[in-house]
């Protein structure tokens, strides 16, 4: 009988801004049979208030991940060999640590990451409102990039610059992976 090959699962995670997105995007689309879910595509259930959260310690099972799982199992039934995550929590959330073959996270500087996340998200903005955006990650925001390389970073197997160009970055993870799961 001919048995598929469980797909090797990649975890992408960083601060908001950091690059996991487009590295999953770049990924996806430029390495043969694989596949790319997003965890903000979800509408997933979690808390109100994600400051309050991490104020509280960021329990990700505060976090209703049953619509992605889902799309990730159906996905293990497939013919492919990778699937990359756009996702979060590393190895945090006992829904999806079980499946994590490798958990990736991008290192970028925060000043980098918010000057992309503006770019990103406020680019049809007016300035006040740039500027309001700024004064909210200074006084209150940061401290959700600070818990990512506080308690996600130290759980992830392989830390890699995000400084890099997402060619790159793209390079540089499936050497690794090349040369970690080369006699599968």
């Amino acid at each position: 009988m001919n048995e598929l090959k469980k797909p090797i699962t990649i975890a992408i995670t960083g601060v908001s801004g950091g690059g996991k997105t487009a590295l999953v995007t770049h990924l996806a689309k430029h390495i043969n049979n694989a596949e790319a879910l997003f965890f903000d595509d979800y509408d997933l259930h979690g808390p109100e208030d994600v400051l309050e959260w991490v104020d509280r310690g960021a329990d990700s099972h505060e976090w209703n991940l049953e619509p992605f799982v889902a799309d990730f199992v159906e996905l293990l039934k497939q013919p492919v060999e990778y699937i990359f995550l756009d996702y979060p929590f590393a190895y945090q959330h006992m829904r999806m640590k079980e499946y994590i073959d490798l958990a990736v996270f991008i290192d970028t500087p925060l000043d980098l990451a918010l000057a992309r996340r503006i770019s990103r998200d406020f680019h049809d903005s007016s300035e006040e409102e740039i500027v309001a955006q700024v004064n909210y990650y200074a006084s209150h925001g940061r401290r959700a990039y600070i818990h990512m390389l506080n308690k996600i970073q130290p759980d992830s197997d392989l830390i890699v610059d995000g400084t890099l160009t997402i060619k790159d970055l793209g390079d540089q993870l499936m050497e690794k992976v090349g040369k970690q799961w080369s006699t599968r």
